[in-house]
């Protein structure tokens, strides 16, 4: 069942990632959070030629992938869950919380370290917050990250169904979670208890440092309360808000040729330093 599973990997994560694609754009055409500034041609050109390139990194720069490692990890006994044996649910659960724990300490290390926050801070120099934000992610932080994911992979022993589902619910959480959608508000509070909901991230991209700094779960909300970095709402209301960084603010920024240099440009001190503790609000 697993090799059926991963001879099909490709096709899986294509699909899923084009269903939710599609089915967040459509939703932001018919319920938008936010009125957005620059013209949409020109982000989502842009931002989605990133994408091409990412996918082009990897394919082109790795030999073998994380389902991939988890398939090896298999076959040779290494890691973890090779070793010490569990229900195939309670390896599955923990396996799935360990990843997403890692992509939480693994995006807080990117804000923290200065030559990181250098290659992640394209991200967040959208100055729009859409559904395409959360495909733009520089080339170089795709590899970092990848080297990373291969690394706990291979320590874990993760098997490659955890991986598989892990990456396809990542992939739609981050689509879902920086879409420019309305939620009711009670729908919304009750949905932050168990997932990154929109109006929770978006809290991650205003322009205060204080802000930026905080909210860093993509999939599971709970790391943020747990390390006290959760924010509920920004300071001057989601309406309010100024999306981006203050030392990126043409549409020029936005092309795509500008954002792969953003890394190599301005002093290290533009760069916002970590916020402490975001402090007690609640979810």
């Amino acid at each position: 069942m697993t090799e059926n599973l991963l001879a099909h990997e490709p096709t899986i994560r294509l699909g899923a990632f084009l269903a939710i694609l599609a089915a967040m754009a459509l939703w932001e055409l018919a319920a938008p959070r936010r009125r957005l500034d620059l013209p949409r041609l020109l982000r989502w050109s842009n931002n989605i030629g990133l994408v091409v390139l990412d996918s082009l990194v990897l394919r082109l720069g790795f030999p073998i992938l994380a389902g991939g490692m988890a398939v090896l990890a298999g076959q040779q006994g290494w890691g973890l869950f090779n070793v010490v044996a569990l229900p195939g649910w309670a390896g599955f659960l923990l396996g799935f919380l360990l990843l997403d724990l890692a992509i939480y300490a693994q995006h807080a290390t990117f804000h923290a370290v200065p030559w990181l926050w250098r290659l992640h801070r394209m991200h967040h120099a959208d100055q729009d917050f859409d559904l395409t934000t959360g495909l733009r992610f520089h080339p170089g932080e795709i590899i970092l990250s990848m080297i990373i994911k291969l690394g706990l992979v291979l320590a874990l022993g993760l098997s490659p169904v955890v991986v598989l589902v892990f990456e396809v619910v990542l992939n739609a959480t981050a689509i879902f979670n920086h879409a420019n959608v309305r939620l009711p508000a009670a729908l919304d509070r009750a949905l932050r208890l168990i997932i990154v909901t929109p109006d929770m991230h978006r809290v991650h991209h205003s322009v205060n440092p204080l802000e930026t700094h905080s909210n860093f779960g993509f999939n599971l909300p709970w790391w943020d309360w747990i390390f006290r970095t959760y924010r509920a709402q920004p300071m001057a209301g989601h309406d309010a808000m100024t999306i981006g960084l203050p030392q990126f603010r043409t549409p020029r920024d936005q092309w795509i040729d500008r954002m792969l240099v953003q890394p190599f440009v301005t002093p290290a001190a533009a760069s916002p330093p970590l916020a402490g503790p975001a402090g007690s609000d609640a979810p």
